[in-house]
């Protein structure tokens, strides 16, 4: 008896609602442990360095940090591609953990490479952190991932604003215990990485990503013979076996028999499986239920294939790197800012005062930043935040040795900052196949880790040798190449054109 390809499916739909409500709650709650973790290494982590190693390496420790977590981004999501986002999350953490020991061992043995290998490990904690926001909208509702997106950034202000007390204390405990000053944070970031972890690992299921993927895949309908596909359909990124594909025109979802090699589709619609023989015999592909599933070889180059064929994708990683490239080259130049015309006595309590502002500006508002994305749409938000940065870059750069107006400036930097991050990352992960998701988005991390860490680095040499002005003019040049593709039309039709 011949198989009914039209009849509907009988599996149970889970509840998508209730999911991701569960998922929201608990990555709010490990966003702030995890960001207590991260930011008391930040905190403390320059201090550390500048003892065991001198003062001139203790921005090179900072950026191994940065680096660090650029760099764990891609193979962290490549398990995320293939096992779902809860083992890639517990491992960045785990990761973050052993980063935090080794920092520890590195202060009581006052040995320098291990002090570097500890930061560059400590990174998973940020890495982790950054991951989070795209767990956030795998089931999210595409008129509410701003807004879900920008809650879980937004529950990082509470781990940076409990993080220097923590500091403190964590340091004041440990010491009566025997580790060496400064070592105690570490060890503190270490146990909540571990926290963090352990919740994850217990609580985030089922999968939010594995989940998207499974109701993608079976929202697909079974359909008779296929529509002849064009150029276009078949491949986003066609490389040599082993490669992932990702099949772009909604309505087909592609099942490639080359060896090692993987179609992800977006599953709206027909299901190919090339190289079935149809009932008759004849050798017709038929319709047959695919899987949206990872790639298994959606590494850098892959998910850059998917990337450089979409401009919304592009826009958003752009989005995300040349705002945080921005802010960071402003934001670490700050503290040597103030130091021109403030005391020591005065300068630390100044720094700390003004950075909160800046961290304020960053986190406190993203809700609302959310909800501008929803309500106004990607672009709008991404050129506001492009404003911003401008202003921000005026306002700092013109400042001389105002201290308040100054604060102003870097309260402009984590808003325009906010609005580039949440927007952009928003745009990017709406704008690709679900199969190749994690891999773009550990892609678009890995540039913006190392933007950031270009920045930081460059910075210190143009502070030194043109001044402060002359740095916040160059880092408002930098943003031209982003306006550009934010003003860019959108052919009409185009795949990933915001809806």
């Amino acid at each position: 008896m011949a198989t009914d390809l039209t009849a509907p499916r009988t599996a149970a739909r889970p509840d998508v609602a209730s999911i991701q409500r569960r998922t929201l709650r608990l990555l709010f709650s490990t966003q702030i442990v995890g960001g207590i973790g991260v930011t008391i290494g930040i905190a403390v982590g320059a201090l550390l360095a500048a003892r065991i190693a001198g003062t001139a390496m203790a921005g090179v420790a900072q950026s191994a940090g940065v680096v660090g977590a650029a760099l764990l981004a891609v193979p962290v999501t490549r398990i995320m591609a293939r096992h779902g986002r809860r083992p890639g999350l517990v491992l960045a953490y785990a990761i973050g953990a052993v980063g935090g020991v080794l920092v520890v061992l590195a202060a009581a043995t006052r040995w320098v490479p291990l002090l570097f290998l500890g930061m560059l490990l400590f990174g998973g904690g940020t890495a982790a952190n950054l991951q989070a926001r795209y767990a956030a909208v795998d089931l999210a509702e595409p008129v509410r991932r701003g807004r879900q997106l920008s809650l879980i950034v937004w529950a990082t202000t509470i781990g940076a604003v409990a993080a220097p007390n923590f500091a403190a204390l964590a340091d004041r405990v440990t010491t009566g215990w025997g580790l060496p000053p400064l070592a105690g944070p570490f060890a503190f970031s270490s146990v909540a990485f571990v926290l963090a972890a352990a919740v994850l690992l217990g609580l985030l299921r089922p999968d939010p990503l594995l989940t998207a993927r499974r109701l993608a895949a079976d929202a697909a309908p079974v359909a008779g013979p296929p529509p002849a596909a064009d150029a276009r359909a078949t491949a986003v990124a066609a490389e040599t076996p082993g490669t992932a594909v990702a099949a772009e025109t909604p309505g087909t979802a592609v099942a490639a028999e080359a060896p090692g090699t993987f179609v992800a589709a977006e599953a709206r619609g027909t299901a190919v499986a090339a190289g079935t023989p149809a009932a008759g015999g004849g050798g017709t592909p038929v319709a047959a239920p695919v899987r949206v599933r990872a790639a298994r070889g959606a590494g850098v180059w892959a998910a850059w294939s998917v990337v450089r064929r979409r401009p919304a994708a592009r826009l958003g990683i752009a989005a995300v790197a040349i705002g945080h490239l921005v802010m960071v080259a402003v934001m670490a130049m700050t503290p040597v800012r103030l130091g021109e015309s403030h005391a020591d006595a005065d300068v630390l309590r100044l720094v700390g005062i003004v950075l909160s502002l800046h961290i304020a500006g960053m986190y406190a508002f993203s809700p609302v930043v959310g909800w501008l994305t929803d309500r106004l749409g990607r672009r709008a938000v991404i050129l506001g935040g492009v404003g911003l940065l401008l202003a921000a870059c005026a306002v700092a750069g013109t400042a001389g040795h105002h201290t308040p107006r100054l604060s102003v400036g870097l309260v402009l930097l984590g808003l325009g900052w906010s609005g580039t991050m949440v927007a952009g990352s928003t745009l990017l992960s709406e704008s690709v196949p679900a199969g190749v998701r994690p891999s773009v988005q550990g892609f678009s991390d890995l540039i913006m880790g190392l933007a950031g860490a270009g920045a930081a680095v460059v910075s210190g040499f143009v502070m030194q040798s043109a001044g402060y002005p002359v740095l916040t003019l160059l880092a408002a040049v930098a943003v031209v190449p982003l306006v550009a593709l934010a003003l860019r039309p959108v052919p009409t039709g185009a795949p990933d054109e915001e809806g």
